[in-house]
């Protein structure tokens, strides 16, 4: 096989987030740097995915770039000492190591949540993109269509996308089980799309809590935190709403779900201080702090339910372990799709030979209709364009099948070589939309 596709990778495996963040790349720097890419290298096919956990770059070019396109990387993002951050990346300099890493990133077997479920819909954005700049043509096209395929199937045959496996998620999940429009018969009848929902603390977990509420498309959320510029530019980014944190009892009696994720040394949140709420439904509080943040007594006051990490945290576990019984299935079905799409890869090399071939064929055919036309009525020539298409056919039919058997050996050079000189194919045109590689 041809070793065309190619691609670097910088992840959470191989580089701190103070290194991620540096190098991330949001829409607009996607784009251009396609477009670069195209520029630079000629890069006839280009993939860019950059999320919090990776920042990655496929393409197809039959040189070598790996090292180049991460300094250009680096470069834009106005890093100046690029070798210092070269051993950040990951290079996968062959097709077969690029091509399993994308389904494995693809399907979530690399994620820090094993089995996310946001990354296909991350790499659907990243292809939209490549297709919209004409980055992606039929080697990509059929690689991405085929580990969108293979997502379903792992959806739909194994347990590896069940359950909530990080404790932000599922405390969100938790959230849509309790109070979610279609489950509260109150909120339903106050006509509310969702949950008042209150984040204090936007820590690491309480910022991947703002992350979660704002993909399952919670929009009735305040964030309230001790430093306010860390809350306003996690509004600003979801559309939340903020509130200071010395209004905090006000903020938890207009909430439904209160989420805590603070470090505090004693409980911040106590049955006193709820004491004179007046709730006309249940209040849910989810404490998700070690050491607590919220009071054990809380649930002591009508109306309060109380959830606490090793509850969330549990639940998470479960699901997790789930996911990781599903990855030798997930890993199963993974193989087989790359043998699928290997298989139609090795049949594209091939092509182009089997167009010319049968390019020359029909010149003969034609050539040799056209001497003997002038003799014969309108009828016979209809029977005789009949008659040589179909000979013609059958005469193509054996080598182009042992061609295709011969690319799944591996041994397609040969009968190309072949068929190349039997038949003077270098003179013939090939059909441009045909030369896939």
């Amino acid at each position: 096989m041809h070793e065309f596709f190619k691609s670097i990778s910088l992840s959470h495996k191989t580089a701190p987030l103070a290194v991620r963040e540096l190098i991330a790349l949001n829409e607009d720097e996607s784009r251009q740097f396609l477009i670069k890419l195209r520029e630079f290298f000629g890069a006839s096919e280009s993939l860019v995915i950059s999320t919090c956990n990776r920042t990655e770059v496929y393409y197809s070019s039959p040189q070598n770039l790996n090292r180049e396109i991460a300094r250009l990387l680096l470069a834009e993002k106005g890093i100046t000492s690029t070798e210092d951050y070269l051993p950040y990346f990951h290079f996968f300099d062959t097709q077969a190591d690029s091509v399993r890493h994308l389904f494995e990133v693809c399907t979530g077997l690399h994620s820090q949540v094993v089995g996310d479920m946001q990354i296909p819909n991350q790499v659907k954005q990243a292809y939209q993109w490549s297709a919209d700049l004409d980055m992606a043509g039929p080697f990509l096209h059929r690689l991405m269509h085929t580990i969108f395929f293979t997502n379903k199937r792992v959806a739909q045959e194994t347990s590896f996308r069940d359950g909530a496996a990080s404790v932000s998620y599922a405390a969100v999940e938790l959230i849509e089980e309790l109070v979610g429009s279609s489950g509260c018969p109150y909120m339903a009848a106050a006509g509310a799309s969702s949950p008042s929902v209150l984040v204090i603390g936007l820590g690491e977990i309480g910022a991947d809590i703002c992350e979660n509420l704002a993909a399952r498309k919670l929009n009735r959320i305040t964030l309230c935190n001790r430093t306010r510029s860390k809350a306003d530019a996690l509004a600003e980014k979801h559309g939340f709403r903020v509130a200071d944190f010395a209004n905090l009892t006000e903020e938890i009696a207009k909430a439904d779900v209160i989420i805590s994720s603070v470090l505090v040394e004693k409980p911040l949140i106590t049955a006193d201080l709820l004491s004179g709420l007046n709730s006309l439904t249940f209040k849910y509080f989810f404490d998700l702090s070690v050491p607590r943040s919220v009071d054990v007594n809380v649930e002591q006051v009508p109306g309060l339910l109380l959830y606490n990490i090793d509850h969330i945290r549990t639940r998470a576990d479960e699901a997790l372990s789930r996911r990781m019984a599903s990855i030798p299935q997930v890993e199963a079905i993974i193989d087989q799709s790359i043998d699928d799409f290997n298989d139609w890869s090795r049949e594209m090399i091939v092509s182009p030979t089997i167009n010319k071939f049968k390019n020359a064929l029909e010149q003969i055919r034609k050539e040799e209709i056209a001497r003997h036309l002038k003799n014969m009525t309108a009828e016979e020539s209809e029977k005789v364009e009949k008659i040589t298409r179909s000979i013609m056919q059958k005469i193509m039919k054996a080598p182009v099948l042992q061609l295709k058997a011969a690319c799944k050996r591996g041994e397609a050079d040969t009968l190309i070589d072949v068929l190349t000189d039997l038949f003077d194919l270098e003179k013939q045109p090939t059909d441009a939309s045909q030369n896939f590689h």
